[in-house]
């Protein structure tokens, strides 16, 4: 008999053990919980720790509560000005009503399919109101915040909140960024093309006015050696002049010195002149033509 008491008291105690095992759960710091009964929302357990649920007609859903990140696919939307863009964008979000979230979802598993769909709509929407100038340069910042307000609006049916939305790339279908591309590239060979022009004739008149200005200065330099050649040739007749009144004589001899000179230049001068000629007046008599 005791035994089988022994038997019964650890039966008991396992059942009993099983009982609290299926009884309890633990909510981490990061999660939240969810209490159902055959299916039926019971409680919202937001509180880190241990719990309790009632064992076999209880189950819990454990609801993720940190802020949670989901990327949008790459879609081509038309904008306001009729440019096709290429939008590649991720949104953040939380869930802040675990029982507004099961009864729209049901599994944490199909958040991002059901959110998908609220998502691209409200990128479309708000791009498609604005153009490629905005969204590019213009307003990018603004674009992301009404973008942001939309779909938080949608996905509050689903007790989420949306935190932040950002576009990592908004871009023109590569056929459209290549033709772009090219007429940029026209572009920019034809203003090189100007820019060079521009500095050819910037260049051409550079030389002409150089050339002008070396054409004036030479003028005036050989003016002014024309100038300073005949003030010279004037002094140096005035000079002569002057020796000549002084002394003919001596005037006489120097000029005939200065003929004989440049007449007897080189290492074999041969001349043919008369032996009488007034040329040899001072080779006969130091006198010159006085001695005849």
């Amino acid at each position: 008999m005791q035994k089988i008491a022994s038997i019964g008291s650890a039966v008991l105690l396992g059942a009993f053990a099983l009982i609290a095992y299926l009884s309890a759960f633990t909510v981490d710091m990061t999660q939240q919980a969810l209490v159902l009964q055959f299916g039926d929302p019971k409680r919202v357990v937001s509180e880190p720790g241990l719990h309790w649920k009632l064992p076999f007609v209880q189950n819990v859903i454990l609801i993720d509560k940190r802020l949670l990140t989901m990327d949008s696919p790459t879609e081509e939307i038309i904008a306001k000005d009729r440019k096709r863009l290429v939008v590649d964008a991720f949104a953040r979000y939380k869930i802040i009503d675990p029982l507004k979230f099961y009864r729209a979802v049901g599994d944490p598993r199909f958040t991002e399919q059901r959110l998908q769909p609220n998502f691209v709509s409200s990128l479309r929407n708000v791009i498609g109101d604005n153009s490629l100038e905005e969204l590019v340069r213009d307003n990018r910042s603004g674009l992301m915040v009404k973008i942001r307000d939309a779909f938080s609006q949608a996905a509050n049916e689903f007790g989420i909140e949306v935190v932040d939305v950002r576009i990592r790339r908004a871009d023109l279908p590569e056929a459209n960024s290549q033709a772009i591309y090219r007429r940029m590239q026209t572009e920019r060979e034809r203003e090189a093309a100007e820019l060079r022009a521009q500095g050819q004739e910037n260049a051409q008149r550079i030389r002409s006015r150089a050339d002008r200005d070396v054409t004036v200065l030479l003028a005036d330099a050989e003016r002014d050696a024309q100038i300073a050649r005949g003030e010279g040739d004037a002094t140096q007749n005035k000079i002569y002049a002057d020796a000549y009144s002084k002394d003919p004589e001596f005037f006489a001899f120097y000029r005939s010195m200065q003929a004989y000179k440049a007449s007897m230049t080189g290492d074999n001068t041969t001349m043919v002149i008369s032996p009488d000629s007034e040329f040899f007046d001072y080779f006969k008599n130091d006198r010159g033509a006085k001695s005849k």
